[in-house]
Parts: structure tokens; sequence; C-alpha cells
């Protein structure tokens, strides 16, 4: 599979390069400089849809890793804007599979996740108003009218909080958390499940490996296959 990776730069790319490069050809993007020697590679401003159209050209799948937390027109220019030109660049070059990523308000905002218990990735998005949350929830909006008028499937992967793998300390007692290396795996399982495992054409999935039941992560491991390696439940267990 020819796999396009925008934002490698970013704290998830590289793991998810690491993930997927055995058996797949992947292309690197990013909005500075990338270095590889076993990639293609190019820059891409995600904002500029000229830029995203002549990189997704020929390319089987779109793997999203872009993120802008602190700067408002910067965070709606790569987190809104940017999910628009994605998923238009890919509809007309013939994409099949885009995975955007995203926090976990992007769906559950503040009025879930203050009050709400067992809460599932399929529950109707209410990110907040907050700018990173408000942005990529915009984001994700778009994504999945792309995905309801076009043949094309989005597979959307939530995260909260990462840990390196081999981080053993305890007192992180965060309900939504998951390694590093099982993060990059959760992106390759996504761009390698069969569409036919897919209730609809966008999916939402959330991505942790704690064995607590504030967010459900069922789906994730039923559809997906998604087996972590890690089990971080110690760091919350007394």
């Amino acid at each position: 599979m020819k796999i396009f990776v925008l934002g490698v730069n970013s704290r998830l790319g590289p793991h998810v390069v690491r993930s997927c490069e055995e058996g797949h050809s992947l292309r690197l993007a990013d909005v500075t400089d990338v270095a590889s020697d076993r990639h293609e590679t190019c820059r891409v401003d995600l904002s500029n849809p000229d830029d995203v159209i002549a990189a997704v050209e020929g390319m089987d799948a779109v793997v999203n890793c872009t993120v802008e937390r602190q700067d408002p027109r910067r965070a709606f220019d790569v987190n809104t804007r940017g999910c628009f030109n994605m998923m238009r660049a890919s509809v007309d070059a013939g994409v099949k599979r885009v995975i955007n990523t995203g926090p976990h308000f992007a769906i559950a905002g503040p009025s879930y996740e203050t009050f709400d218990y067992a809460m599932v990735p399929d529950m109707p998005p209410h990110p907040g108003v907050g700018l990173y949350a408000h942005s990529k929830g915009a984001g994700q909006e778009i994504c999945r009218i792309f995905a309801s008028q076009h043949d094309i499937h989005v597979l959307t992967l939530l995260f909260y909080n990462f840990r390196d793998h081999d981080d053993t300390e305890r007192g992180n007692n965060h309900p939504f958390a998951v390694s590093w290396r099982d993060a990059g795996d959760a992106v390759r399982l996504a761009l390698e499940v069969e569409a036919d495992r897919l209730y609809s054409r966008c999916e939402v999935f959330n991505v942790h490996a704690v064995p607590h039941a504030v967010f459900s992560n069922e789906k994730t491991l039923r559809v997906l296959g998604f087996n972590p390696r890690d089990d971080l439940g110690f760091a919350w267990r007394k």
C-alpha cells in the first residue's frame, strides 16, 4: 500500500512510520523539512490546497498526524481547513482510506467528560468551545460529510495521553492512555482492516490501553483487532 503520512514530524508521526514501514511504501510530509534515508519526503502546508493535491497524487491511503493547539488562526488552518483540503485531495486522487487522528474531546468534550462513564466513540460529538477541541471537532465533521458523499472510508483514532512503553512510573492515573508504539500500531491496523468489517464509511475509535471503563476501547479491540503490547493499568492500580 502507498501511504501518505501528513505531520510526520509530530510526536506521533515517527511511531506511525516505524509501525507501517514494513510492507508498505511511505511518502512522508510536514510543514518543516523531513529527514529520511528510506522514504520519499516532501514539504506540505496542510492549509494550502495546492500543496496537498500535489502530495496526495498516486497514494492509496492518507494518514493525518497534524495538529495545532495554540495559535487560533493556525489551529483552524491545520485542524479544520486542513481536513477539508486533505479530504478533497484524497477524493480527487481516488484514495479509498484516510486515517485521521485527534484528541478524545473532538467527541467527548467537557459536557461528557465531567459527568459521564463508559463513553464510547460513537456518541454524538460535543467537543465544547476550547480551541483545540473545537477546531479538531470541526475537522472531524468535515471528514464525516466527505465520507457520506464519496466512496472513501475515514477512520478517526482518538487519543488523550501517551507514555513511553518502558515508563514504569506510577501515579499517572489517566483513564485514557496508550504507549507511543501501541498508538503507531493502531494506525497501521486502521490502514489494514478490511472495509467489510466497518459499519459505515466514517468510523471513530478510542485508542487506549488502560483497563478503565471511563472511556471504552471495546470497539477498537473488536473491529481493528487492537491488542496493545503495553498494559498501562499499573499506573493507576493501588
